[in-house]
């Protein structure tokens, strides 16, 4: 894994930042680290890149949520995946906030999870781009190339979580999710890899590649 990551590091600086990346390092807060991970699920980096920046243009702080009716909020945030339940999630966002914890973004896996839209990958996240809390966030990129070069043998992202959180040393915990989901997005793609330029094919035993 030493190797790999020392790899990846080079390979994906070739890539475009992931989204939720893109806005850690403009704005630095939580708050907008958490509404574009949430707006991300089920949708392309372009598109939840576009809305949330059209988005922040009205809201800066959960409260102004308050400020739109639901129906607003997803026109706000079309064409987002599921946009009309995320809708729902960033409207019911505000009371959540001040009911449970004062208005802060909350900084620990199961008070996150408490939160309207956030699931443990989304938690994940947010731990790690918004506070640098050492957390592995497992999407289908993670989960699935981890797999594949046969670093694990785990049938579900959580079961993945699981494991890495046992086997993967901290030091990577950090970066794993930002480097597999570019890695996996622009070359190691669920159908047809790019194994024929993929500078860890040394090193993957290739689980599950038919073409």
């Amino acid at each position: 894994m030493d190797e790999i990551f020392s790899i990846l590091e080079i390979e994906v600086k070739k890539y475009q930042v992931p989204v939720v990346d893109l806005i850690k390092v403009q704005t630095g807060s939580a708050f907008k680290i958490l509404v574009a991970t949430i707006l991300s699920a089920r949708t392309n980096d372009r598109t939840t890149a576009e809305v949330s920046s059209r988005l922040f243009n009205f809201v800066d702080c959960a409260d102004d949520f308050d400020k739109f009716s639901q129906d607003e909020i997803a026109d706000l945030i079309y064409p987002v995946g599921f946009y009309k339940n995320k809708a729902q999630y960033l409207k019911q966002l505000p009371r959540a906030l001040n009911t449970n914890f004062n208005g802060i973004i909350p900084r620990t896996i199961d008070e996150l999870i408490t939160l309207p839209g956030v699931g443990r990958k989304t938690a994940n996240l947010v731990l790690a781009q918004a506070f640098e809390i050492p957390a592995i966030c497992v999407d289908v990129h993670v989960h699935r190339i981890l797999n594949r070069i046969d670093y694990i043998r785990t049938k579900t992202p959580f079961e993945t979580e699981m494991r890495l959180r046992k086997k993967l040393p901290k030091k990577y915990w950090l970066r794993v999710n930002t480097i597999f989901v570019m890695f996996g997005q622009y070359l190691c793609r669920p159908i047809s890899p790019k194994c024929e330029i993929c500078p860890i094919s040394h090193l993957c035993a290739r689980r599950s590649v038919k073409k």
